[in-house]
This record gives C-alpha cells, structure tokens and sequence, in this order.
C-alpha cells in the first residue's frame, strides 16, 4: 500500500540539499557559524532520510513521485536497488566532504558562494540518482554540469578559470549528445522509464539500427562525465580546484554520475541481453578497456600528485563501464561494486592531498620525500586508499577486482584478466614510488610552505578526520564484504533482480 510520505521521501531527499544551499547564498561572508550549521544539518537529515529508503527499498518497498509537465513528459523521482547504492554513496561521502571543506575554507573569500553551489551539485547528484525516466536524468545532469562550474573556477586565478571552461565546454557537448539520444529515443518509443532488465528488446526489428546509433550517442555523452578515452580531456585540467572541489569531481557527483548513467543505458533501458545481442557491450568494453590502460599510463608519467590522481581517475572509473560491458551477474556485481569502492578510495586520496598541500605546501610527488613522518596519520589513509587502488586484499579494491575477473571467466573472456593485470602493475607502478618516498625517504629540511596547527595533531582536525574515515571505510568494505547492507551485499541484490527478475 503506498502512502504520501512514500512520495515524498523521495523529494524530501532532493530538498535536504537544495533548500540549504539556497540559503547559504544568503549568509553573510563573516557569519562562519551559521553556514556551517545548515551544511551539517542538510547533510545530516539527508543520511538520516537515505538511511529509512534504504531499509525500504531492501523490503521492495515503493517509493515514487511524479510530477507532468506535459503529455508524454514528466519529472520523477523513484527508488530502486541501484538508485539507493548511488545516492547513498553520495550522501555519505557529501558529510564527509562538507566536514573536511568547511575546515580546508576557513580562511577564503567567498565561501557562501561555494557552499551554495557545494550544495546545489549534491542536489543534482542526488535527482540523477532518484530520476525515474531519462528525461529526468538529463535534466539533473545538466544541472550537475551548471552547478559544478563556479567550483571548478572558485579560486578566481587564470589556471582555474581556464581549467573551468574547458571543463563547461567538454560537459556541455556531451550534455548536447546525451539531449539528442534522448530526445531521438522517446520519439521513436515514447516515454523512457528506467526498466529492469531493459525495455527495448519488445520493439520492432526494423529500429535496431536507431538502437545502435542512439546507443553511441547516449554512451558519448555520459562518456565526457565518465572521462572515457579520447573524452576525458577535462577531467586532469579540473584538478585547479580546491582539494574538495577535485573530491566532489572524483569520487561524489561528476564522474559518478556519468559512470552511473552508463550502468542505467546498459541495465534499464537496453537491456543487457539485448544490448549484447545488439554487438554494444563489445564497443563499450573496448572503450573501457583502452581507457583504463591510458589512463594509468598517464598517471605514470605526472610529478602533480593531484593530477596523477585525476588520470588514476579516468582509469579506475571505467571499470565500472568494463563491469557493464560483460554479460553476466558475477561481473555486474563487480563493476557496481566498483561505483562505491572506488568513490570511498579515490575520495581518501583526494583529502590526503588536499592535506599536503594545506598544511605543507606540498604539491607534487616529488616532494613527498619523508612526509610519512611529519603526517604519519594522512600519510597511513593515503596508504590504504592507494593500496586498495592497486587491489591489495583485505582493502576494498580487491573485492571489485576479484568480481570482475572472475565475472570474465564466467563470460568466456579471458582477455579481461589481461586487462586487469596490466592495469594492477600499473597502478602500483605510480602508487608504489609514492608510498616509498613518503615513508622511507630521508625528508627535507624545511617543506615548501609549512603549517603548524595549534594543537598537537599533524593538522587540523576537520582536515585529519575526514580521509581518517574514508580509510577506515576502505578496509571495513573489503573486510566486511560479505556482511549484510555491504556494498556487496546490496550489488549482489541488484544483480539477483537484473538476471532473475
């Protein structure tokens, strides 16, 4: 039986940001105390909401809101398995993102600005997740790119103002493809719900070249957000941002959010049965493939810690895109899984080195010489996140690996184990030289601009805690794997209601 507040949990989610962020806009520069207070509070009843969709959604509860704008085209929110994994990923790492920025801000100028805008991008990543038809989806992913790009060009300085623009260049063409797909697709079916197990393969033969092209055209403009190769260009010139600007690109909303869309074209609107019998998955998984080898060889060769990261980025999302591109539910289980690992890792990362260049001044890898020793405990949440990139077990990256190699032997594609293999020894040929430096490198006199806190910790304390909980969630993913609500857990429902209804 479906209640109003089954329709309005799904709104009430949307709301826990954007109302926040658009009265952050209106707090005073100086009034520190206020901005910070509705932050932590919409960020707070948005994990408590979250939290009652997801017991709901695990008893098949329905949650669903509608709302028609005009014949054929309505906005609406609803809620499934793969929905929740996404907004919850993102409402928990938004806490924790919001914790560490109003810490890393304190002394900046316009810090309303940036937390209404910090808010506005988690609103849009959250209706992305909820958005029920792919009308939905394009209209929050278009907000995502508008609202993402004062970010982006928060510092002001002609690095990020350039980095910013190429940024709403690239975001904006794939926006226009992914319109056009969209557009073409419900004018040939109608209206585009997000269906289990697809909704296209009851269409007449004759569309199937329409299928084929409104495919690429779709995986192209999600492409650009997904930093799929040769669409990524953006994603290591973004790195100008402030440190959690370049978490919130990498690990929350606009990488997540392409990555994410993917998994729907592939899962509720094609199929991947029929998107397989269509000869797409090939294409996509070569596409995945080539980029996660580019990109880890990119990052081999960058002295800029920030932008190693950014090309391990393009790397580790696409195998998300890899895990879709395999039929089968082992390497589903995978390649979802790898959406939540890879956002807890990657999110450690990011806040590490955002801690280095706080409180250090440090900047690139070859600076880190010693620094283990003067941030042993940023330096120890690196670790984990960089191990766990690289699939070390117990840590969460092993578990996606692990899935995904053995959802490849399932299919009858060994050439995947290849894949994974020539990545793992890349990933620890740039990650390893930087864990050797930080901890057994004799390190300098004087770092290049040191901070020292007022009280005994390395740093500051809303710097330190937040990647000190993303580490821990890193190992308690990978060792609580099995446990119940894990991620695993959860993608392992999602599959089981992929390929058994």
């Amino acid at each position: 039986m479906t209640t109003s507040f089954d329709h309005l949990l799904p709104v009430a989610i949307v709301l826990s940001s954007l109302l926040p962020g658009l009265a952050i806009f209106l707090v005073a520069e100086d009034n520190r105390r206020l901005r910070t207070l509705l932050n932590l509070t919409g960020a707070i009843v948005k994990l408590l909401l979250v939290g009652v969709l997801v017991w709901g959604v695990y008893h098949d509860h329905a949650y669903r809101a509608e709302l028609p704008l005009a014949p054929g085209l309505s906005l609406i929110l609803r809620a499934d398995a793969l929905s929740v994994l996404f907004v919850t990923l993102s409402t928990v790492l938004w806490l924790v993102t919001t914790i560490y920025a109003v810490g890393y801000l304190e002394h900046s100028p316009n810090r309303s600005r940036f937390f209404g805008f910090f808010s506005l991008c988690v609103t849009a990543t959250v209706g992305v997740a909820l958005a029920g038809n792919l009308f939905t989806f394009v209209v929050f992913y278009e907000i995502l790119t508008l609202a993402t790009y004062p970010l982006v060009s928060h510092r002001g300085t002609p690095d990020a103002t350039a980095g910013a623009r190429v940024y709403l260049a690239y975001t904006m063409v794939g926006g226009a493809l992914l319109l056009t797909g969209a557009v073409w697709l419900q004018g040939l079916i109608g209206p585009v719900d997000f269906t289990q197990g697809g909704l296209l393969s009851d269409q007449p033969s004759a569309l199937y070249p329409q299928f084929i092209a409104i495919f690429l055209l779709l995986l192209a403009g999600l492409g650009v957000k997904a930093a799929l190769v040769p669409l990524h260009g953006w994603l290591p010139r973004s790195m100008v941002a402030p440190a959690p600007v370049s978490a919130l690109l990498h690990a929350v909303a606009v990488v997540k959010a392409g990555a994410f869309g993917i998994v729907r074209l592939v899962y509720d609107i094609y199929g991947v049965e029929f998107a397989h019998s269509l000869g797409l998955l090939t294409i996509l998984g070569a596409l995945a493939s080539i980029t996660i080898i580019y990109g880890s060889m990119m990052a081999l060769s960058q002295d800029g810690l920030k932008k190693r990261l950014a090309y391990s980025t393009v790397s580790q999302v696409s195998y998300i895109a890899l895990g879709a591109s395999i039929l089968g539910p082992v390497a589903t289980i995978g390649g979802m899984v790898h959406l939540v690992h890879q956002g807890i890792m990657k999110i450690t990362l990011f806040l590490c080195a955002g801690n280095y260049a706080e409180t250090l001044g440090v900047h690139k890898v070859s600076e880190m010489n010693g620094i283990g020793r003067r941030m042993p405990w940023t330096t120890l949440a690196f670790s984990v996140g960089a191990l766990g990139m690289i699939g070390i077990p117990p840590i969460a990256g092993f578990i996606s690996k692990w899935y995904l190699g053995m959802g490849a032997i399932e299919a009858g594609m060994p050439w995947v184990l290849l894949v994974l293999a020539v990545s793992t020894l890349l990933n620890a040929g740039y990650f390893l030289p930087i864990l050797f430096r930080a901890w057994f490198r004799e390190p300098p006199a004087d770092w290049p601009h040191e901070e020292i806190p007022r009280r005994r910790l390395e740093t500051h304390a809303t710097l330190l805690w937040p990647p000190l909980i993303t580490a821990a969630l890193c190992l308690i993913a990978g060792l609580l794997a099995a446990a119940p609500f894990s991620p695993l857990e959860w993608t392992e429902l999602i599959a089981r209601r992929e390929y058994h209804g």
